[in-house]
């Protein structure tokens, strides 16, 4: 089985008759703002940016997550329910050594993965959704979220475990959240359509677009995107870098399931907070670092 290097690259394509592709979750935020913002017209600088993100890199607090609000030029960094008072105190400290370079919220709600067991692929005890179809060369395989497939050799269409899809062929997590799986079984379609949609490329995301995604669990739910290249702390170890941050909402189950545009491919997601009766945020992996690591092409 190939493994990649659990630090990143990302973008694929989808597939949609037997997994019913998954989507996103959702992230309420109460706002508790820390750290200076600039002065009005001022942004921080490349440097101070780096250096807070940095420092919050080397905290390894799990259940936060950071990213830059290109409505303001300062990096966001919000921490969930799990966070202990004195964990955002130290998180306060590490980013007020750069003056307004960041602010701090509370999240209401737990950032996690959205693995279950229920209707998209299936393998031992565990549920996600396929994202995207792809092929390299006459072989074909779907992409779905590397917290999926990461120790899973083989998976099946339903919970029953009876009909097989195919192993394993490639995993990144942490570092980047993307899974291979080949399609060994000749009586598995394979479609490259997400629902009715036939998808015809991929694309990358940009903050304020409109876009969809579509899984197991909620079906396909719609909302935008409001940060690029951000970063979660899941915990036990667990930080993926680099993600699509959108105001769409996920349950379990939706893990792997492709967030688009039209008909292209932008993402698969990783995880975020909240539900779908409530609301959340979601966070997904790009597309094209998965095509690009494994040599693979949407069809």
């Amino acid at each position: 089985m190939i493994r990649a290097r659990r630090s990143g690259t990302r973008r694929p394509r989808l597939i949609a008759s037997l997994a019913g592709l998954l989507a996103g979750s959702a992230l309420a935020v109460c706002g508790t703002g820390a750290a200076a913002a600039p002065a009005v017209g001022s942004a921080p600088s490349t440097a101070s940016l780096s250096g807070a993100a940095s420092a919050l890199g080397s905290l390894g607090i799990a259940g936060t997550t950071w990213a830059v609000d290109e409505r303001t030029g300062q990096l966001r960094v919000l921490a969930d329910s799990t966070v202990a008072e004195a964990d955002l105190s130290t998180i306060r400290r590490a980013t007020g050594r750069f003056p307004g370079a960041a602010t701090v919220e509370r999240l209401d709600g737990r950032l996690r993965t959205f693995v279950s067991g229920g209707d998209g692929v299936h393998a031992s005890g565990r549920r996600c959704s396929a994202g995207v179809n792809v092929r390299g060369g006459t072989t074909y395989y779907f992409v779905t979220a590397g917290h999926c497939t990461d120790g899973l050799p083989t998976w099946y269409t339903s919970s029953a475990l009876t009909t097989q899809i195919g192993p394993t062929t490639g995993t990144s997590f942490p570092g980047n959240d993307f899974g291979v799986v080949r399609y060994a079984n000749p009586d598995v379609p394979h479609p490259g359509t997400i629902g009715t949609v036939d998808v015809t490329g991929t694309a990358s995301g940009f903050v304020g677009q409109s876009v969809c995604r579509r899984g197991a669990t909620t079906g396909v739910r719609c909302g935008v995107v409001t940060a690029l290249n951000a970063t979660v702390n899941y915990g036990d170890g667990s930080s993926v870098s680099g993600l699509i941050r959108t105001n769409i909402c996920a349950e379990p189950g939706d893990s792997g399931g492709p967030l688009y545009a039209g008909d292209k491919v932008i993402g698969i997601l990783s995880g975020g907070s909240g539900n779908c009766s409530t609301g959340g945020t979601t966070y997904y992996q790009p597309i094209q670092e998965v095509l690009n690591a494994y040599g693979l092409s949407v069809y």
